[in-house]
């Protein structure tokens, strides 16, 4: 099973390109892996993510329209539109992923991929959505977040954390 965290790299590439062209999931994944990547685009993660992003990605895009106050969707940086995008929707579909894995591995990813200022304005729009989509935080997912950072790890998602402390 490949890494979450380079599994959503993955995401964001993908959806990178179907920015650009009007294509299915399955051709994006084809696409990338033809073009991009040695890796193998199979893992159900990443296909069940990017089917479920351009699926629903009105829906998904006018929650983050929303939520980013004073920007234009349009007007984002492709990157960090398709940072939230695939953030929104774990925040919005994907219940096994903690709030703070989604928002956590966005503003990763971002810190990669994304400009000097792509971490703080991403983590901005998504604290706001996922108060809206999930409700304040929990004391049980607060103490899942506290278990996660003492453990190198986040439960569902977060694997990722441990394979990279131990590399």
């Amino acid at each position: 099973m490949a890494n979450r965290r380079r599994l959503r790299e993955h995401a964001v590439q993908i959806l990178y390109g179907t920015d650009y062209w009007d294509i299915t999931s399955e051709q994006a994944l084809d696409q990338h892996k033809v073009h991009f990547s040695n890796e193998p685009m199979e893992d159900p993660f990443l296909v069940d993510m990017i089917d479920g992003i351009i699926n629903h990605k009105d829906a998904i895009d006018d929650m983050i329209r929303e939520f980013s106050t004073n920007w234009r969707l349009e007007r984002m940086a492709i990157v960090d539109r398709n940072i939230l995008r695939m953030a929104t929707y774990e925040l919005l579909h994907l219940r096994d992923v903690p709030r703070k894995v989604a928002i956590n591995e966005a503003i990763e990813v971002a810190k990669k991929y994304g400009g000097d200022d792509s971490p703080s304005f991403i983590n901005g729009i998504l604290d706001r959505i996922a108060l809206e989509v999930r409700g304040p935080e929990t004391e049980e997912e607060r103490a899942q977040g506290e278990a996660a950072r003492e453990a190198g790890e986040a439960g569902p998602g977060m694997e990722e954390v441990s394979e990279e402390r131990a590399q």
